[in-house]
């Protein structure tokens, strides 16, 4: 397989500084928050790729930017070859851009309440001036809501309908890429499990390519094809889902793993996990999660490990073996 989507060396920083004269006054420096440190991995053509890892790793951050709703502040990513930042031809970005579509975390905020799921689900085509007769009753039909419903506003669903709402309209324009920013967390399980099934079932109808954002390894276990660990905005791992969830060779994996709730292991002790995510704008030197890490030693404390392979996993620890 060919990988659609490459992303090298990607690096977003926020400048979270007080304003100039608060700062002279209160003889502060500028305050840079770094989200995403580094970052580069590869999507295969119709296959998941999974970002886990705890708030405020940097996931969300690396879906914004992959639409183009963040420009990154360092590295590129390229879909289709075209790298989104700097191509300078503009009907080419256009062209990528238009394969790429969201899914938010949470679908009422995403959906306009003033209109009906009529116009939502068919404003992806109608920017571009493309036909919209009856675009909308054959996409809420393929989600398994009713073509009816194409005429209701959106407080008039429930939670798990209105994602496929959501859905429906990332259909819309036809796109190749769908990133999904946590899509089930809002949902109960049982709702959860609908939505999960549908977008199995739509990736295998329309050929779809999934950047898929969560927290909850179950569900990334059920949908995820290859899976990238982030910790404070840094890939610390990534592995296929079955040796990931087999053989975790990152302490920080480790610790998500035994963290997770298993339906198997009632009244089992497990250590609460150490410590909090370092501050952002002030991050520890050397690795990342040192500062939290069982087996750290002192090269661990002064220099950041690389990416580097061990069989069919890629892994940024110096004690990985």
């Amino acid at each position: 397989m060919s990988a659609l989507i490459k992303v090298e060396g990607l690096t977003r920083v926020f400048d979270v500084s007080k304003p100039w004269l608060n700062r002279v006054i209160e003889r502060k420096p500028r305050a840079l928050l770094t989200a995403v440190s580094d970052v580069s991995f590869e999507i295969e053509e119709n296959s998941v790729y999974a970002l886990v890892g705890e708030s405020g790793s940097g996931k969300s951050t690396i879906g914004k930017i992959m639409v183009g709703l963040v420009p990154p502040s360092k590295g590129k990513v390229e879909v289709d070859g075209v790298d989104l930042a700097t191509e300078k031809d503009n009907a080419k970005v256009e062209a990528v851009r238009a394969e790429i579509q969201m899914i938010f975390q949470d679908p009422y905020a995403s959906l306009n309440p003033r209109w009906r799921v009529r116009n939502i689900i068919a404003e992806p085509v109608a920017a571009k001036g493309g036909d919209t007769k009856g675009l909308a009753e054959k996409l809420l039909e393929q989600v398994g809501l009713s073509a009816a419903d194409a005429s209701k506003y959106p407080h008039e669903f429930s939670g798990g309908q209105r994602q496929r709402i959501c859905i429906a309209r990332a259909l819309a324009s036809n796109p190749k890429i769908i990133v999904c920013d946590e899509p089930t967390s809002a949902l109960d399980v049982s709702v959860q499990s609908q939505v999960l099934n549908l977008m199995t079932d739509l990736r295998e109808e329309l050929g779809l390519t999934y950047l898929f954002i969560s927290h909850d390894l179950t569900v990334v276990q059920h949908m995820a094809d290859k899976i990238g660990v982030l910790y404070l905005g840094r890939l610390v791992e990534e592995a296929p889902r079955d040796r990931l969830f087999s053989a975790p060779k990152h302490p920080y994996t480790q610790m998500l793993f035994d963290a997770a709730p298993r339906m198997d292991a009632f009244g089992r002790e497990v250590e609460p996990p150490k410590g909090e995510i370092p501050d952002a704008i002030n991050p520890p030197p050397g690795c990342a999660f040192h500062p939290r890490c069982p087996i750290a030693i002192d090269r661990c404390r002064t220099e950041r490990p690389l990416m580097r392979p061990i069989g069919d996993t890629r892994v940024a620890c110096h004690r990985a073996e």
